[in-house]
């Protein structure tokens, strides 16, 4: 109970019960929210994610990553892949920001030009995944019956695939390359995209403003496109924010068994490599950096996916 001493108020002589300060604050609150300026779907999106503390530290981090990917060789005078032996094994200093390796390389300048093939072949990957899989499964949600049927059971077999295999059969008849190791990650990895899609697009394909785009005849693909996709664009930019951490540590895997970039050509996952005996002699800092970059990266990515996820789920809005 609270002391009331307003003279105008009913209360003046008896104590006021606390429920009604919290009918006041109450409609104060939504007087404020009545009085606010409406927001775009967007705008109301980026406003929730900046208040996911962990999902903006992600996302500073990835933007610094991606412009030191662009400009890091670029700060320091020595080469990605030119060797200097009577170098080799210095720890970090003001000429050797990283270090160098075991061929005197510069670890500063090869830990960004491995950040360019990481981002590279994430975010290349997650775009095949796109394409492909909204298409996919769009078409197979939208189609139904027999055609879902069927388009659903070659998902399950891809599904089914051992992913490594895959790999390692294509990097064995295509040769090893970057454009190999994008296929590879690209045969079954747009699978998940798919799923999500058509199980997004059969919740929608009923509703009103569907069935009215179909009684004015308009043709399944301008309907895919201009009613489902939009009203499935949260599940999917989520599910891509998920997929590029697992393509770059997909390609740090691979690379790191000798199946991926070659040397002298740097990525994260070759350094990981070149460093294994080097850090039992106490060279710790040929490991720790492309270790940390894959770990952080990996994690600045889940933690703005979940972000993401918070923040285009309607049922979290505030």
């Amino acid at each position: 109970m609270r002391q009331h001493t307003n003279s105008q108020s009913p209360y003046t002589s008896a104590s006021v019960p606390d429920e009604w300060f919290e009918w006041q604050e109450k409609d104060l609150k939504a007087a404020e929210n009545v009085s606010r300026p409406s927001l775009s779907y967007w705008q109301d999106v980026w406003r929730r994610l900046k208040q996911n503390k962990l999902a903006m530290t992600g996302l500073v981090f990835l933007v610094l990553l991606g412009i030191m990917a662009a400009i890091g060789p670029l700060l320091t005078p020595y080469s990605v892949v030119e060797q200097n032996r009577p170098d080799q094994f210095l720890p970090p200093s003001a000429d050797h920001w990283f270090g160098t390796d075991s061929l005197g390389r510069d670890v500063f300048a090869r830990t960004w030009y491995g950040a360019r093939i990481s981002l590279f072949v994430g975010l290349m990957a997650a775009l095949i995944d796109f394409f492909v899989g909204v298409i996919y499964g769009g078409i197979s949600g939208y189609k139904g019956g027999r055609t879902d049927s069927s388009m659903m059971r070659v998902i399950e077999v891809l599904y089914g695939l051992p992913y490594l295999l895959v790999v390692i059969l294509l990097l064995v008849v295509m040769g090893q390359s970057l454009l190999t190791i994008l296929i590879a990650l690209s045969v079954t990895g747009w699978v998940g995209m798919a799923r999500i899609v058509r199980g997004q697009v059969l919740q929608l394909k009923n509703e009103e403003f569907v069935l009215a785009s179909q009684s004015f005849g308009t043709k399944t693909p301008r309907i895919i496109r201009k009613n489902l996709l939009p009203n499935t664009m949260g599940p999917i930019i989520v599910q891509i924010t998920l997929r590029v951490p697992d393509a770059i540590f997909a390609e740090a895997f691979l690379s790191f068994l000798g199946l991926g970039i070659q040397s002298p050509y740097a990525s994260w996952g070759v350094m990981a490599n070149d460093a294994l005996g080097a850090i039992l002699s106490g060279h710790w800092w040929t490991l720790f950096f492309p270790a940390f970059f894959i770990s952080f990266t990996m994690f600045a990515f889940n933690v703005l996916g979940d972000g993401l996820q918070d923040a285009l789920d309607p049922k979290l809005k505030k």
